[in-house]
């Protein structure tokens, strides 16, 4: 991890942006404002408001091309994990070496345990209990249980007699899956990529069409982004291509619908709006065709989250606060009953818009933080939401905007002008780590 400190190993309050890091790797990589603006295609005025918290840098799209531009990954552009003195957002962290012992030290004709659970246990814990977990952020239990049922269903993988042998891989895909999807939520990107990797091998293996598609996914959301959106569209098109002479039953479809749905977004993100468009329109169609029940389906593919995706991508093209607003009230958010992870990113994309016009941000505050109460773990790790928040705190008062604000931010790690104080003084910006006092670091 990349400390970014100042003296005494403390957090510089400026750095805790993307436009603080946005200054440090262009000045490093030796670009003018100009230059960079030039090279990633955006205006040199828009580089400048960036770099000095006076616009937020959260749309997919200019993410990757300022990355690509200073030859970065975009995790050394928006930040990696990070901790801080809460526990809530921080503990999830714990789990991940075990997870990554877990990925790097088995392969489908070497496991690293001599034997396991039976088959249908391990079934049951993952597609019930953690499962469970991953909707509702609950990413301690999901890193608690990972762990130990990679490695059993290695072992069923390479042990099991032919007849089981197809379902011990089928369940090692959607294990990885679920391990990539806790490692991306946590900003552990190489982690992510190496357990979507093990998913698509697993899914190989297996030669289900379904489980590859499902691979995919995991692969689409796990890949480095910086100046490859186009490669991300290529690979879900493709995806939608293979599965869709096998995607017969609800099943399938609901595969079907998550990819095509991943393509509409690395559409927007590339400016292809009428692309985008038809693939939304595309989901939207295929999802009418088996019940709107996001709790039950696979990734909660359903009408509703075609709703939440719109807005997703309206966000990422850029739409006006307006729009996204009028979008957001389509939604049956009733109907996400137990599936916390898609109602807080949903609130954190509509908090997101409204952040970026000045009569909406105090409205902004308050999507932002209903989307850290729905799933406070997820949101409290989340880049872009941490983004906002120091944004909104960047444009308030010198009392750094109400309490609620201020408490989203000291949760987040990020540092807080102490309300009346005018002399550039903060507090909540050192996190005792191991003993020691380390400031925001990514």
């Amino acid at each position: 991890m990349e400390y970014i400190t100042g003296r005494a190993g403390h957090a510089q309050p400026d750095q805790v942006t993307i436009g603080a890091r946005l200054r440090i790797l262009r000045r490093w990589r030796g670009l003018s404002q100009e230059q960079l603006a030039g090279l990633a295609g955006v205006s040199q005025g828009y580089v400048s408001l960036v770099e000095k918290g006076r616009r937020p840098l959260d749309r997919r799209s200019i993410v990757s091309a300022l990355a690509a531009a200073l030859e970065v990954s975009e995790t050394d552009l928006v930040g990696g994990p990070h901790l801080s003195r809460d526990r809530v957002q921080s503990d999830p962290h714990l789990h991940i070496p075990a997870l990554r012992v877990a990925l790097t030290t088995a392969s489908l004709d070497a496991p690293a345990v001599d034997g396991g659970r039976p088959l249908a246990e391990l079934r049951s814990l993952l597609y019930g209990g953690i499962e469970a977990a991953r909707r509702t952020c609950d990413y301690v239990r999901l890193g608690d249980l990972l762990p130990g049922v990679i490695d059993e269903l290695y072992w069923h993988a390479a042990a099991a007699p032919d007849g089981s042998r197809q379902d011990a891989l089928r369940a090692l895909t959607d294990a990885c899956a679920q391990a990539s999807h806790l490692s991306a939520a946590l900003r552990h990107m190489d982690l992510a990529f190496l357990a979507a990797s093990s998913a698509r091998a697993a899914a190989a293996a297996s030669g289900d069409p379904l489980a590859a598609g499902r691979a995919a996914f995991a692969l689409l959301h796990s890949r480095p982004r910086a100046g490859t959106w186009d490669r991300n569209l290529s690979l879900a098109e493709r995806a939608v291509s293979e599965l869709d002479p096998y995607a017969h039953d609800a099943s399938g479809l609901q595969v079907l619908v998550m990819l095509m749905l991943t393509a509409s977004m690395s559409a927007a993100a590339l400016q292809k709006e009428a692309a985008s468009a038809d693939w939304l329109d595309s989901a939207a169609g295929i999802a009418a065709r088996f019940p709107d029940d996001p709790d039950r389906n696979w990734q909660s593919a359903s009408a509703t989250n075609v709703g939440l995706w719109r807005v997703a991508v309206a966000v990422e093209r850029g739409a006006a606060s307006r729009e996204v607003l009028a979008l957001a009230s389509r939604v049956e958010t009733g109907k996400l009953r137990s599936t916390m992870s898609r109602l807080a990113d949903f609130r954190a994309d509509v908090g997101k818009a409204l952040v970026r016009e000045k009569g909406t941000r105090q409205l902004a505050v308050e999507w932002l933080a209903e989307a850290e109460r729905t799933a406070p773990q997820r949101i409290r790790n989340s880049p872009t939401a941490r983004e906002g928040v120091a944004y909104l705190l960047n444009s308030a008062q010198r009392s750094a905007g109400g309490r609620e604000l201020r408490g989203m931010a000291v949760r987040m790690g990020i540092p807080v002008l102490r309300a009346g104080n005018g002399t550039g003084r903060y507090y909540g910006c050192n996190f005792p780590v191991a003993g020691r006092d380390y400031g925001h670091f990514t």
